[in-house]
């Protein structure tokens, strides 16, 4: 994790090039963004510095609607100084966990399931479960902006197993539903709905 100052820097300068490298939360909005958000800057004395979205999360900070931190970069941390954690968070993304196990993703790997949640716990700041949801929910946020899908297609799309699961966790993260977030879409965002799933645009 960046230093507090070289963060707090890279904030009050909207610097680019540390997007994806960490996440601001704000702990007078329970809100978290990214260094380039274009909101107006919180004072440092209400700020935290988080290395991932999911850690973030995990601390009980939900995602900036301006900012969209699901469009950022995979932050350095998740491509990983290890090589174990990057092809973990390969096979996370790729959905291993939506209907498998941390055990089995662990044995693919070759380590134990133990060993996987110390990495993880290093260099993500989250277990592997944690992470699989937030990729869960940055997957289908994308969906809500860029198709028309109903809401059915984008729970089963993004992985999870069940349209009350989907609806759940979105407003356990966004309280309110995922239904709300799509009436507050830009009309720009309609001439999107015709790019690829993954594809991600700014707002």
């Amino acid at each position: 994790m960046l230093s507090f100052d070289t963060c707090n820097a890279a904030r009050l300068r909207r610097d680019a090039a540390f997007d994806g490298r960490f996440f601001t939360a704000v702990r007078t909005t329970r809100i978290y963004c990214r260094p380039v958000c274009p909101v107006k800057q919180p004072l440092t004395r209400n700020v935290s510095y988080y290395p991932t979205a999911v850690a973030a999360e995990r601390a009980g900070y939900r995602p900036c609607l301006r900012c969209r931190p699901e469009t950022a970069p995979f932050c350095p941390a998740w491509n990983g100084t290890r090589t174990t954690v990057a092809r973990a968070m390969k096979l996370i993304d790729d959905g291993a966990l939506d209907q498998g196990s941390v055990a089995a993703l662990a044995t693919r790997l070759g380590i134990t399931a133990r060993h996987l949640a110390r990495l993880f716990e290093q260099h993500v700041g989250a277990s592997p479960l944690q992470t699989a949801q937030t990729l869960r929910l940055q997957r289908a946020k994308r969906l809500l902006d860029a198709t028309d899908d109903s809401m059915t297609e984008i729970a089963f799309r993004s992985g999870f197993g069940s349209l009350r699961r989907f609806n759940a966790a979105f407003h356990a993260l966004y309280g309110r539903a995922p239904s709300e977030l799509r009436r507050r879409r830009p009309p720009s965002a309609a001439g999107r709905a015709s790019q690829p799933a993954g594809a991600t645009a700014h707002v």
